[in-house]
């Protein structure tokens, strides 16, 4: 999985290694996703040296994904159902940062045998709070947005 994050200054962006998934198919149609994400393994894609580490640190701290205390985050697609356009789905699930699960849903296109959709997910609702403008005053360019991009492709075979 990669993920982009925003403040007023400028974006970051990495990946999230898979802990494990678990596909459910039926009559080949897929039914259900389970994919659990090993936080402790974030990667930065946009900084190098000193600085991707430095970043990368925080983002594992309470501040942010709170690792020591929630190893893992989970998304569950519960619901896959054709939008009446071959390819196009329109899914529903769940998913869970921090010990806390919010509903998702989005829809999917299928290209080049992928499914392929971004999630905008607002991280102020997994208590992830830190450097927010809907919380703290005065920030001013150190305002990070409440709001991040999941990249999810699923690989069709």
């Amino acid at each position: 999985m990669t993920w982009k994050g925003y403040k007023v200054t400028r974006s970051h962006e990495g990946n999230i290694k898979i802990a494990s998934a678990t596909l459910d198919m039926k009559e080949g149609q897929l039914t259900s996703v389970q994919v659990v994400f090993d936080k402790s393994r974030i990667n930065l894609t946009d900084l190098k040296g000193g600085g991707k580490g430095k970043l990368k640190g925080h983002l594992k701290s309470a501040d942010f994904f709170d690792v020591a205390d929630y190893k893992t985050a989970t998304l569950n697609i519960t619901d896959v159902a054709s939008r009446g356009v071959v390819g196009s789905y329109k899914i529903n699930g769940d998913i869970t940062i921090k010990g806390i699960s919010k509903p998702v849903k989005f829809n999917v296109e299928t290209k080049d045998d992928k499914m392929v959709e971004t999630i905008r997910i607002n991280r102020t609702d997994f208590n992830v709070k830190y450097g927010s403008g809907s919380f703290f005053d005065n920030l001013g360019d150190k305002t990070i947005y409440d709001e991040f991009d999941i990249y999810v492709a699923i690989v069709v075979e």
